[in-house]
């Protein structure tokens, strides 16, 4: 499994959970970094529950706000934040939160898979006060979560009743979840949106979402990667292009064979952006290059 900066890590599945760790609520830890326009670089700290934190920062109740969410091992300082950060102030003048919860997703996989639904839980009421206390539009939240991040996003979206605009699941982490009733679903958001592109191995092969994309049939190897563990990350960097660019089109795919194949010939439907009003359902397959943009 790779670790936060894409750094493959052996993974033994049975290892016992540390459950020291989990004694306490593990979300507790959770910290959100705003940026904005006004502060593309240099984060300031929401604090659930203070309102000082809020009225000092320059988040915006009435312009569309963007969540990010790190994987196992990885940070608030991940290299995906500021791609899929600065791919959104680009386009659209927004409140970007990262979502920083390295103080739990640093421990074993195994421990961190426990902890992940309440690490959502505190991530979706965190949302709740921010949009009680500070305003923002529920139709206008997008939350993005990858690998074990996309399952603390779904939490987080069903805590929130559903109500989040739309969820995008970033090659959401397969090992562990696969009969997880506490993974990524169609439950979490108004529209869900998977990008598969470790299909079988380190994500999910099969749909889980409203609509699925299979760029390059959705798995190992992704043009330009030679392992698994680059194609399971090529999935942010996907979606930061698609955001900047918008020039991914898929089309749909009669079914999984049809789009692992790449055999996909339906209507075309984009993959990734900050297109808050997409609605649709299936599969859809698409090709992209092996570098940036792709």
């Amino acid at each position: 499994m790779p670790e936060g900066e894409g750094v493959p890590h052996l993974l033994d599945l049975e290892t016992p959970a540390e459950r020291d760790a989990l004694a306490i609520r593990s979300g507790i830890d959770n910290q959100y970094w705003l940026y904005t326009r006004r502060n593309p670089h240099h984060a300031q700290t929401l604090i659930h529950n203070s309102v000082k934190s809020i009225w000092a920062s320059n988040y915006n109740g009435a312009a569309p706000t963007k969540v990010i969410v790190h994987g196992w091992t990885g940070s608030g300082n991940s290299s995906m934040n500021p791609l899929i950060t600065d791919a959104f102030l680009a386009v659209s003048d927004c409140n970007v939160i990262v979502v920083d919860w390295n103080s739990l997703a640093s421990r074993c996989y195994t421990t961190a898979v426990l902890g992940v639904p309440d690490v959502g839980e505190y991530l979706g009421n965190f949302l709740i006060w921010l949009f009680d206390i500070a305003g923002g539009d529920w139709n206008e939240l997008h939350l993005v979560g990858f690998s074990l991040g996309a399952h603390v996003v779904g939490n987080a979206g069903r805590t929130a009743s559903g109500r989040p605009g739309r969820v995008t699941g970033l090659d959401p982490a397969l090992p562990l979840w696969c009969k997880n009733p506490d993974r990524l679903g169609t439950d979490s958001a108004v529209y869900v949106e998977i990008i598969h592109t470790d299909g079988g191995v380190l994500g999910f092969m099969k749909p889980i979402g409203h609509v699925d994309f299979y760029p390059n049939g959705g798995t190992n190897p992704q043009p330009g990667c030679w392992c698994s563990t680059c194609s399971h990350f090529r999935a942010p960097e996907l979606f930061a292009s698609s955001v900047k660019n918008n020039h991914f089109v898929g089309h749909r795919c009669a079914n999984l064979i049809a789009a692992s194949i790449g055999y996909c010939q339906g209507e075309t439907l984009q993959m990734g952006n900050d297109d808050m009003d997409k609605r649709r359902y299936g599969l859809y397959g698409l090709t992209t290059g092996a570098s940036w943009p792709f």
